[in-house]
């Protein structure tokens, strides 16, 4: 057995369970029954480490190499009467202005804009994006509009958080969906106020983001945590001999290599295909809208007796009539009657035993045969007690 392991952690069979290559095991000569054996022990022992193995960029990136938002104002025209209607005075407005520019006089106050919406165009503008490149914009209706479908945005500046132009954006609507009025009756399909222009932005302004000429990177992880950070430093320098230095949870300091600093995009894309083993806080989120609950792996539970019952309460009220009889002198009453049904169900008290991994959780609370909405009061009970080793989050 001990000589077992030892061939298991070799790396010949690491890189066939963990990367599926089966060469270096043949050229081994391996028996086929030791080989079935380790795939066994890999997979019972092992099989968690292969899984959460990823590329350093799936959980972090260079610092100063970001994107930027871009958000525009614009109108909408080709609507078939699902535009803004005429208290709308910044649409009006607007499209006045824009026949002016284009030399036409208009009176705002005597413009009917049905076919007409104003909007905010926003995009999102990436860190290498050069000038020429085209860009996806979502346009949102800012009036009284009903509907987008069919419409056209016109040209619409895009500007940064500086105040400058980055992009222009221009082209036809598409919002993915559709909305049908008629006499007492509506049909809607997505959501007809909101919608995409793919490609209809054009950069007119870069980021000047440049990567040459560097002689050290930060790493910023997407998720700030001591552990990986350490993890992420000592990867790297296994690649690279004493380039990472861990800064705090969330950055890595990195000095590139000389023989690597006249080609610093190479360099980057050896730090990305770097594969690292992140960590996790272990972390209970709970969303009350939905009733979605998310139980992270690391979750513990301590032993905990739980009794959770339903309480329903049904209250329905009736009308009874008492009408006098045929031409008499009396009056019709209405006499209201109330009925009043409590029921309460009734749940013994079960034993749920201290839980060490995400599936004993589970099993756990599937024993105790509640809804998801249940769940979410029974977890923040079980927090309150004291026996949820997890950060309980409601968002």
């Amino acid at each position: 057995m001990i000589w077992v392991k030892s061939e298991i952690r070799s790396q010949g069979l690491r890189d066939m369970f963990c990367k599926r290559s089966l060469e270096p095991t043949r050229r081994s000569g391996a028996p086929k029954v030791l080989v079935l054996f380790a795939l066994i022990v890999v997979l019972v022992t092992n099989g968690a480490t292969c899984a959460s193995m990823v590329r350093l960029k799936d959980v972090a990136s260079i610092q100063g190499m970001r994107s930027q938002q871009l958000i525009g104002y614009g109108l909408v025209i080709g609507l078939n009467g699902t535009g803004d209607g005429s208290g709308t005075k910044f649409t009006t407005q607007s499209l006045a202005n824009m026949l002016d520019r284009l030399g036409i006089r208009a009176d705002a106050t005597r413009i009917k804009v049905d076919n007409v919406a104003a909007v905010v165009a926003t995009c999102t503008l990436p860190a290498f994006a050069r000038s020429g490149s085209r860009l996806d914009v979502t346009v949102s209706s800012l009036g009284d509009a009903s509907s987008l479908q069919g419409g056209t945005l016109l040209m619409t500046p895009l500007r940064g958080p500086d105040g400058k132009i980055y992009a222009v954006a221009q082209g036809p609507v598409s919002i993915g969906g559709f909305l049908a009025t008629g006499a007492g009756a509506k049909s809607q399909k997505n959501h007809p106020t909101a919608g995409r222009v793919p490609g209809g932005a054009i950069v007119e302004r870069d980021l000047k983001t440049t990567v040459d000429r560097r002689t050290n990177l930060t790493i910023r992880l997407h998720e700030e945590d001591f552990t990986t950070a350490a993890r992420v430093a000592e990867a790297i320098n296994e690649k690279f001999a004493g380039a990472a230095t861990t800064v705090d949870a969330g950055a890595v300091d990195v000095s590139v290599p000389p023989k690597l600093r006249n080609n610093i995009v190479e360099f980057i894309s050896q730090l990305e295909s770097i594969e690292v083993s992140p960590d996790s806080t272990a972390r209970v989120v709970i969303d009350e809208r939905t009733g979605t609950v998310v139980i992270g792996r690391d979750v513990q539970v301590d032993t905990v007796a739980i009794a959770h019952g339903n309480l329903n309460v049904v209250i329905k009220t009736e009308a009874e009539v008492s009408q006098p009889y045929p031409e008499s002198a009396g009056q019709t009453v209405v006499t209201p009657k109330t009925n009043v049904q409590v029921n309460e169900e009734k749940q013994r008290l079960l034993l749920m035993e201290h839980a060490v991994t995400i599936q004993d959780v589970v099993a756990g609370l599937n024993a105790i045969g509640v809804s998801p909405r249940d769940l979410i009061a029974i977890l923040q009970a079980i927090k309150s007690a004291g026996a949820l080793r997890a950060e309980l989050k409601i968002i």
